[in-house]
This record gives structure tokens, C-alpha cells and sequence, in this order.
């Protein structure tokens, strides 16, 4: 576009275009002045909004249309082509749209109309709940508040979260922000005032009880709160390996804004740093390092990292992308020690460190639903509209173990666009729409300038296969079962990835 130094692209569509130059089902990408304008048709309707998502950018005339919605290929955001509002995360904001006219066989667009984020509904829904406590301020928690208010909720909803600054954009912590690539007025979810103005409460408190009889949470040094529909989304915490000299320092691990911009401070200083496990965090935060010029050595005890969720092909191309960029691989091997100035493995090897960053995993916060006395299964049971075995309880994000209808499994993951989605779930839940939570789960991870996409999910598979090169930064790798797809995971491929979520979604 032209506010970014750009020409716009295509037709002018405030002069007009014939009808017949935009495919049916299809759409068009033009502009409007200096607005890039995404055209969609679906017979003699006709649909104009903004072209690119409101998440991180990505150009929507490069996605796929369904239905009338248009998904973004690069982290499957989904808009309407109505109203330009953003259905499902990870886009939050909605897209500008704008009145199309058509006069005989020619259209043209017209008037641009800005849609408020949270703007809702003319009526309000018949409900009986009036007052919605959230515990936990993050991509679920949030999400469902905000639903809330975009489905026309007009009751109480306070979110309780004892994390100083959330809501914020967690995947950056790992990513750009810590890279040094992402300013810090991109870190929160939204600016300061939003909450307020909406109308939604934050209450800076840990949550201490639930008492499912009385319908109220009580919270540490703060009065109880009284609710009528609650929702547990306390996420995860970061695994502290207990090796000795676990606690000192420079020790560091990485889930909170405090825990990145700690990170952040001691590699201004650093010059040799170890990251001890080879998980996704793990290995963006040696990618983060790497990219403030911090000599990094990985220590896991993998024979490849990653192996174990994306097989032996994308743990080698990763590996090998990180070798390339400067990080020294000690697999096989765990830590025996942490000293002031380095790390001693399991063989006696002594790594020299003055940064360490524990990557080793999260763990499910679901100790306050198991005080509650709610159904635990590796996390916190839920049916598959997000509701807990306690009435009026529901449950999403890293904590919530659901049946996924794709897999045909109960399953529990710990990713954003899925926690996000949750929470947006169980907002329609609380105010008794009843819908099912069968979203595909969906993840995103980046390690220099590449992005691996991955769509479904397989805990196991008996068939892998590998179509394209993985170091040409060209591959997808389908994960199947019994002759089934679970999952699919790519490398600039971003519209396979989007076909094989609407393809999963629809079988």
C-alpha cells in the first residue's frame, strides 16, 4: 500500500470493475486510493474488505475463501466477508470493509466502513448469566472476555491474573521481541484503556479456591468473587529442572513478559550462553540469541531436536538450520550441574555460560481444579463444549484436555491460536449458544527466517511421508494413521496448510 512506500496493486475499484473479472467463489485484489481491497463474489453478491490481516499482516488475496469468509494463509486467521470481523483467532481486530455498488454488469466499491473491535450485537442475548469470572489473563482468558463482549454480553466480567502486564502477545516472547526485532508497543494484546473502556475488569490477584457449591472464587488477600459462570484458563508454568545450581542467577527460564525482558537484559551483557533442552521455546530463544550476536550451545537429550512431534526429516533441517547460524548441539546428553560461569553435562564436558535458559517444557497450572475436586486427566477434563465436571465451570487453553473429534482422542496442547480459540468457545458456551469446540489445532513456529506451520495433531504415527526438500525451505510432512491424516507440517507452504485445516474441518 502507499503508507508503506508502496504502489497499490490491481484495479482501481473506486473507478470500477466488470463483474466477470472476479472469479465466483474467487476473489480479486485491487485497492481503493491507498487501500489495498480484497473483492470477493459469491454469485450476484459481492464483498469488499481490507487485503491483509489484522494479525500480523498477512495478505489475505493469498489465503482461501470459504464460504463467506476469507481465512489468511500465513497463521489461518478467519474474517467476514460481510462485515470484515475477525471470527476467529489468531486475528483479534477486524478488517475495514466497505459498500459495494453495482450497476449492470459493473461494480465498484464506495464508502469504507470501520468496524469497532469489540463492537456487538443490536440485541443482546437472552441469558440468564450476569456475571463472568476469568482466572487467567492470557490467550484464552482474554479471547473469551472479549467474545463476551462482541456476542452482546452486557453482564459483569472480571479476569484475575497475578501476571504484572498481561494480557500480552506471548509467541513474540520467543520470537521477534526477544530477537531485538519487535518494540516493546507491540508486546500488548491492546492499548492502555481498552479493558476500561469495555467495561472488563482485571484483578491483579492469585486465585486461592473455588467453592463450586457457592459459586465464588476466593483469591489471596483480596475479597471473594461471586460468579455464575467461571472460567478456569491458568495456562502453564515453565519447568525448573532440579539440577544443582538450578536457582542461581543466571539461570533463567522463559514463559512471562518479566521472564523475556530478563532474558533480554543479561544478553546485553552476555557472551556465551546455554540453552538446556531442545523444545520449540528452547530452540527460538537460541534463534533470539543468536541474533544479538550470543555464542549459543543447546544441550537436550534427544538424539535430534524435535524429532519426537515433527520426525527424523524437519529435527535434521532444523538442526542443521541452527548449525548454520552459529549454535553448537551437545545431544544425548543432559545437565549434571550448573556453576557461576558454565554448565557441567552428564559426561564432565563443562560448557562455559554466563546465560542459561531452562527450555525444557511447561507443565499444566491445574492445581486450583484440583483443589475444586474437578475430573483430571492429565489436565483438566472438559466435554466438547469446554465445560468442566462442576456445573458452570469451564475450562480452556494449555489446561483444558478435550475430545477432539479429528483424532478421535482426548488431547491437551499448549498452543496460542488453539488456547485463543478455546476461550472464544467458551464464551458462546457461558452464554448458552451451545456450540461445539472442534477447531483443528494450529501452530506456528519460527527459527531465523523460517517458519514451520502445523496443522492437526499426532502424538503418534505409523506413516510419515515427505513431499518436497526441507533444506531447499520447500517441504510438507504428513503425519497419518491407519491410512488417516492427523497432522500436516510445511515450510512455505502456507496454502497447503490452510487447505489441509479446511479439508480436517470438514471430515
Amino acid at each position: 500500500m502507499a503508507s508503506n512506500g508502496a504502489a497499490p496493486q490491481g484495479p482501481d475499484f473506486a473507478a470500477g470493475i466488470a463483474l466477470a473479472d472476479i472469479p465466483d467463489g474467487g476473489s480479486l485484489l485491487g485497492h481503493a486510493g491507498d487501500d489495498a481491497v480484497l473483492l470477493a463474489r459469491q454469485g450476484d453478491d459481492v464483498f469488499a474488505i481490507g487485503a491483509t490481516c489484522s494479525h500480523y499482516g498477512g495478505p489475505l488475496a493469498e489465503g482461501a475463501i470459504v464460504g463467506d469468509t476469507v481465512r489468511c494463509p500465513w497463521h489461518h486467521a478467519c474474517f467476514s466477508l460481510r462485515t470484515g470481523e475477525a471470527l476467529r483467532a489468531p486475528a483479534l481486530n477486524p478488517v475495514a470493509c466497505w459498500k459495494v455498488e453495482r450497476t449492470g454488469d459493473r461494480v465498484r466499491v464506495g464508502e469504507k466502513v470501520e468496524r469497532d473491535p469489540l463492537a456487538a450485537p443490536a440485541t443482546a442475548p437472552q441469558t440468564a448469566v450476569r456475571n463472568v469470572v476469568i482466572v487467567g489473563a492470557g490467550a484464552a482468558g482474554t479471547a473469551c472476555a472479549e467474545m463476551l463482549r462482541r456476542l452482546g454480553f452486557t453482564g459483569a466480567i472480571t479476569m484475575v491474573d497475578d501476571d504484572e502486564g498481561s494480557p500480552y502477545d506471548r509467541p513474540n516472547l520467543s520470537k521477534d521481541y526477544l530477537a531485538g526485532n519487535a518494540p516493546e508497543e507491540w508486546i500488548p494484546i491492546r492499548p492502555e484503556g481498552f479493558y476500561a473502556k469495555h467495561d472488563i475488569r482485571i484483578v491483579r490477584a492469585k486465585a486461592t479456591g473455588i467453592d463450586v457449591d457457592g459459586k465464588s472464587l476466593q483469591l489471596d488477600g483480596q475479597p471473594a468473587l461471586d460468579y455464575d459462570a467461571l472460567l478456569l484458563a491458568t495456562g502453564a508454568e515453565p519447568i525448573h529442572l532440579p539440577v544443582p545450581g538450578g536457582d542461581l542467577p543466571h539461570v533463567h527460564v522463559l514463559r512471562t513478559l518479566r521472564d523475556s525482558r530478563a532474558i533480554i537484559a543479561a544478553a546485553k551483557s552476555a557472551k556465551r550462553a546455554v540453552v538446556i533442552g531442545s523444545s520449540f521455546i528452547g530452540l527460538e530463544v537460541a534463534a533470539s540469541l543468536r541474533a544479538r550476536d550470543v555464542e549459543v550451545h543447546v544441550v537436550a537429550p534427544e538424539s535430534l531436536p524435535l524429532e519426537r512431534v515433527l520426525g527424523p526429516t524437519l529435527g535434521t533441517f532444523i538442526q542443521q538450520l541452527h548449525e548454520e547460524h552459529g549454535v553448537t548441539f551437545h545431544l544425548g546428553h543432559k545437565p549434571d550441574r550448573i556453576e557461576g560461569d558454565a554448565v557441567v553435562l552428564d559426561d564432565g564436558t563443562r560448557l562455559a555460560a554466563d546465560l542459561v535458559v531452562m527450555g525444557v517444557g511447561v507443565r499444566p497450572r491445574v492445581a486450583l481444579a484440583e483443589a475444586a475436586g474437578l475430573t483430571m486427566d492429565k489436565g483438566v477434563v472438559v466435554d466438547e463444549y469446554l465445560a468442566t465436571s462442576a456445573p458452570a465451570i469451564y475450562a480452556a487453553g494449555d489446561i483444558a484436555r478435550w475430545p477432539d473429534p479429528h483424532s478421535g482422542e482426548k488431547i491437551r496442547v499448549e498452543h496460542w491460536v488453539v488456547a485463543e480459540r478455546m476461550g472464544q468457545a467458551a464464551a458462546r458456551n457461558i452464554i448458552g449458544q451451545h456450540t461445539r469446540f472442534d477447531d483443528v489445532p494450529f501452530f506456528w513456529s519460527a527459527h531465523y527466517d523460517v517458519s514451520i506451520n502445523y496443522v492437526g495433531h499426532a502424538e503418534s504415527w505409523d506413516t510419515l511421508t515427505v513431499e518436497g526438500s526441507a533444506s531447499d525451505r520447500d517441504v510438507a510432512v504428513r503425519y497419518e494413521k491407519g491410512g488417516k491424516l492427523l497432522a500436516l507440517a510445511t515450510i512455505f507452504r502456507d496454502s497447503e496448510s490452510l487447505i489441509a485445516e479446511i479439508d480436517m474441518e470438514r471430515h
